[in-house]
């Protein structure tokens, strides 16, 4: 941290990070002659270097092969930094750590896998500080053969546990041993060959569901986490034969409001297994209806959820009224129709396409007499009017006007001349 000194003294421009515009701490040099805080550059890195395929350097945009994406310390630049902040009574930075080897790693797995029920502790311990130290160090850890593997198997075989063996018999520590396991492995951003290895050799999604099941809510939150970038690498033929353990845990995990981060990867999850197989059913035989309809009516706006959560939410429900057994429960739920009407046009686009959906299967496959009477009490018709005539950035699609314009017109001996509409809308009423 700088002193209030260090303002009146002109920092050299080269001892400034190019992508923070602060002092360096820890200087490394690219193989592009262009030198970066390495915190800043390794993030950079980390995070695919703009977007590309292969990380650029930030600075002169070229592309870098996998032999230039390690940077050099550069111990002169640092040492000059420092001679500058001790001039002008800066506070000094302190000498940086260096990053972890590898071997460090492949060591402390190998004694943890050897070794007995004290010795796995006392790696995943030393794991566990490693990989909260930098985005280095985590990628290592990540690429270090049998890594993922050995954290994975400490989640299957420690039990979940608050006693003090389990905390590593320390009285600061309130996790348990499966939870810092299950924190690591989400830290670690696994790669999609490496997720897909832990499908194919792994019980992946087994130890997950198991997880899913504990009273630990910071345990369920990492799980549901680790299982949402888990379903992003699965193919189709593997996404519908997922057990309905898996899908009922992802449903529970909505409905206890584990925390908004987990609800939202819950959906991500829902939202990437409902188009394949029967995980729609298996979905609503877990509850599902009455957990979105519960999530959205407390929360089925962007200001409140969060944008992508919302439109997740709605997208889900746009999926289980792709069903017989979805419609059937989101009729028979005394909010289930007004709350997806609540949420078109009030979200985003995308969302107002989701909901639209929604009531095009309704209105398709469930037309009760007192269905349609429900859906022009709680304001369905007057949103779906109000898509074709309103076209700003919150209004659906060609697609979802379309949907709107078509249930218009099949049900307007039902819905034209009710006294419910309002004049303004009813002289707009499609023919």
């Amino acid at each position: 941290m700088e002193s209030s000194s260090s303002t009146a003294a002109e920092v050299p421009s080269y001892f400034l990070c190019p992508i923070s515009l602060e002092i360096m701490r820890d200087p490394v040099t690219l193989a592009t002659g262009i030198t970066y805080e390495r915190d800043n550059i390794e993030k950079w890195m980390f995070a695919g270097g703009g977007g590309k395929a292969a990380p650029t350097c930030p600075v002169t945009r070229r592309a870098l092969a996998p032999a230039e994406r390690e940077a050099t310390p550069n111990h002169t630049l640092r040492r000059l930094i420092q001679a500058w902040c001790a001039a002008h009574a800066v506070e000094r930075f302190p000498t940086p750590r260096p990053p972890v080897d590898p071997c460090r790693v492949a060591a402390l797995v190998d004694d943890g896998a050897r070794g007995g029920r004290r010795q796995r502790l006392a790696a995943l311990r030393e794991i566990k500080s490693l990989a909260a130290e930098s985005d280095r160090n985590r990628r290592c850890v990540e690429s270090t053969p049998g890594a993922v593997e050995f954290l994975l198997s400490l989640v299957s075989t420690i039990p979940n546990s608050t006693s003090s063996d389990d905390l590593f018999d320390s009285p600061i520590t309130t996790s348990s041993p499966e939870e810092d396991a299950l924190g690591v492995l989400y830290s670690l951003k696994p790669s999609e060959s490496t997720l897909l290895r832990l499908l194919a050799n792994n019980n992946l999604l087994d130890t997950l569901a198991a997880s899913l099941r504990r009273p630990s809510y910071r345990t369920r939150a990492y799980a549901i986490l680790v299982l949402k970038s888990a379903t992003s690498a699965m193919a189709p033929d593997r996404l519908a034969h997922v057990g309905g353990d898996v899908v009922e845990e992802a449903v529970r995990v909505i409905a206890d409001g584990v925390s908004r981060k987990a609800t939202k990867a819950a959906l991500h999850v829902l939202c990437s297994l409902f188009p394949w197989g029967r995980n729609r059913v298996k979905a609503v035989e877990a509850g599902a209806v009455a957990a979105l309809v519960d999530l959205l009516l407390d929360g089925g706006d962007a200001g409140v959820l969060g944008r992508r959560a919302a439109e997740l939410a709605v997208a889900a429900m746009g999926h289980v009224c792709g069903c017989a057994e979805g419609r059937a429960e989101v009729v028979a739920h005394p909010a289930g129709i007004a709350v997806v009407a609540k949420a078109a046009m009030r979200v985003s686009p995308a969302a107002t396409e989701s909901a639209v959906r929604a009531l095009h299967a309704v209105a398709t496959h469930a037309a009760t007499p007192a269905v349609m009477q429900e859906m022009l009490a709680v304001g369905v018709v007057d949103k779906l009017l109000l898509l074709l005539q309103v076209r700003d950035a919150g209004a659906g699609g060609e697609r979802a006007r379309a949907r709107a314009r078509e249930m218009l017109r099949a049900n307007a001996r039902v819905w034209k001349d009710s006294p419910c509409l309002q004049a303004h809308l009813r002289a707009s009423y499609p023919c």
